[in-house]
């Protein structure tokens, strides 16, 4: 059973927020899709937007969530005054079902995004959006599991440039396990403490985003 990070009742401020960040971010400040996905999904207030922070899903708007984003990455100077448009974009459709669909399967963004990237899902507007939510979490759900993508134990590995055999004489850990996780023979999300903190400490990274299925765990 998947348990959720807040509760339903401030499920409509996501929605709204999330729907007005995406809306704002890609149409009033011009960046691309995927672009503001990677820069939301790697802030400080991602996992804040996660466990329901009221803070940010409440206590801010969508607006001012984009601008405080953006405004530590330098990403835009001098913001544009937001625009009201009567008609929703398909950028704020994808926001408000998006911030259901992470809501509902307790995923997180980064997650959701490396199998789904934004751009597709504001494609997902014309079927989707007037069909009932739980149509758009079933293909979102099919979709995420059909898509098969390397370890993140592999890719971490190869982005710091080290081969199995030197993760393992780093960081202690068998040359084999490291082999069985990445070949998903082992499932690294069910391995030791002590296994993942000398993995994540050579690797420069947190335990959990050693893990396939973090949302099951955490």
């Amino acid at each position: 059973m998947t348990i959720r990070a807040f509760n339903e009742l401030y499920l409509n401020d996501a929605q709204t927020n999330l729907a007005n960040a995406f809306d704002y971010a890609i149409n009033t400040c011009n960046l691309l899709s995927d672009d503001f996905a990677g820069i939301f999904s790697r802030s400080d207030y991602v996992k804040k937007f996660e466990c329901g922070d009221p803070a940010v899903i409440s206590g801010k708007s969508g607006v001012e969530l984009v601008k405080a984003i953006l405004s530590k990455v330098n990403i835009v100077e001098g913001f544009p005054e937001p625009q009201f448009n009567q008609e929703r974009s398909p950028e704020y459709w994808a926001g408000w079902a998006l911030a259901y669909y992470q809501w509902y399967s307790a995923k997180r963004f980064k997650d959701i995004f490396a199998r789904i990237p934004l751009s597709q899902i504001i494609l997902m507007y014309k079927v989707f959006h007037e069909m009932d939510i739980m149509a758009f979490v079933e293909s979102m759900e099919k979709r995420y599991n059909e898509v098969e993508i390397e370890t993140k134990l592999r890719s971490l590995r190869e982005a710091r440039g080290l081969s199995q055999k030197e993760l393992s004489n780093i960081s202690g850990v068998k040359l084999r396990s490291i082999q069985l996780f990445e070949q998903k023979v082992n499932d690294i999300d069910k391995a030791q403490a002590h296994t993942l903190y000398k993995l994540a400490r050579v690797l420069g990274c947190a335990i959990e985003d050693l893990l396939e299925n973090p949302e099951q765990i955490l």
